[in-house]
């Protein structure tokens, strides 16, 4: 490291293990209750988290699966998209978005974002719509939560089904509305270092329609209502018991820590606005801050740079959707300049509510004399 470190700690992009510290006892005594029943497929503690993950995202429906790929295959299963349906969602999102669509079967069609903050561009996605087109999946990114109201007449101006894409959103508002909350149906994941995450892959999908739920229930478990009784093609999609009760211990704590990792974001405003090269991300109002993203010049030697004086910051996302392998075919000669400017020039830096406020001061430092 260089002597920017100095004697100062290192600080990861995300510390789940002071996490943890801060919530063990809790934590080993709802994995112990589950242990001591012995139901760990489908337990107490999965009915107990979806109840009060619902009534946390404001809809009347949560299931609990296996991961939030997963949450995404299946709410457009549950919806009936797939072979020869379209879905728009945005060029700059984890992969995982178009691939939910495609393991439904439906076909993803891109659309550039906003340059401010990374979110879907109506206006672009607007110019993508066929007659195939069946959704429209904006993504929540980084924490924030797209515009509601925009975005349901967007839906209903067109006739399309409205699936969101909260994986990296848990209580983000826009205003009174949170995010999850106003979709057909809303997909999260908790991936253990989301601002909700388990200690292990797991996903759930919100929903206010009771038929859409009952598929849900069916789709996660072999397609059956009851066992033995298979009335379709489902899959084994299941949030794991022992998954459940770690949420439900964290649950209680999210609004108190997305508190704290808004006042971390505010540090690393007024820290950074005033660097030349720095651009800061326009987060939307209510925002959760699952990462906290700029975009400089020269990012490849500005990551060296922060991660020699000890900090851990990273890139979401080095690729755009259209960029990744698996989606060549789909996507060959097409551009998406907007996306790929943030691709290019990202930067994550480290941000979680445990975080000392001594590290957005030896980031802004590091940023100040590389840039």
């Amino acid at each position: 490291m260089s002597q920017d470190a100095g004697d100062e700690p290192f600080i990861p992009l995300v510390d789940l293990k002071a996490q943890y510290r801060s919530i063990a006892d809790e934590v080993r005594r709802a994995m112990d209750e589950v242990l001591e029943r012995c139901d760990f497929v489908l337990g107490q503690a999965v009915g107990e988290f979806e109840k009060r993950f619902a009534d946390y995202c404001g809809v009347s429906h949560a299931v609990g699966v296996a991961s939030g790929t997963d949450a995404l295959h299946l709410a457009f299963r549950a919806l009936d998209v797939g072979p020869g349906d379209e879905v728009i969602l945005p060029a700059m999102t984890f992969v995982a978005t178009a691939l939910g669509v495609v393991l439904a079967g439906a076909t993803p069609v891109l659309a550039d974002v906003r340059d401010a903050d990374g979110l879907l561009d109506l206006d672009k996605a607007a110019a993508a719509v066929t007659d195939k087109t069946r959704a429209v999946c904006p993504v929540h990114l980084f924490g924030q939560c797209m515009e509601s109201g925009p975005l349901l007449d967007f839906a209903r101006e067109r006739g399309l089904l409205l699936v969101e894409d909260a994986a990296q959103a848990h209580g983000a508002a826009d205003g009174a509305v949170r995010a999850g909350s106003f979709g057909h149906a809303a997909c999260f994941s908790f991936y253990p270092g989301k601002n909700l995450g388990a200690y292990g892959d797991g996903g759930a999908v919100c929903t206010p329609d009771p038929e859409t739920d009952r598929r849900l229930r069916m789709l996660r478990n072999y397609g059956s209502p009851k066992k033995y009784l298979h009335e379709e093609f489902g899959t084994n999609s299941r949030l794991d018991t022992l998954q459940a009760a770690v949420l439900n211990v964290k649950l209680a704590r999210l609004d108190a820590w997305n508190r704290r990792r808004a006042e971390l974001a505010a540090l690393y405003d007024q820290a950074l606005a005033s660097i030349p090269g720095v651009t800061l991300t326009a987060f939307r109002p209510d925002s959760v801050y699952h990462l906290y993203v700029i975009r400089v010049p020269n990012r490849d030697r500005v990551l060296a740079a922060l991660n020699e004086a000890g900090i851990g910051a990273g890139i979401h996302y080095p690729y755009t959707v259209h960029e990744a392998g698996m989606f060549s075919h789909l996507f060959a000669g097409q551009e998406f300049p907007v996306a790929e400017d943030w691709a290019r020039r990202s930067i994550s830096l480290p941000l979680y509510a445990e975080m000392p406020e001594q590290a957005v001061e030896r980031a802004a430092r590091v940023l100040k004399k590389t840039l």
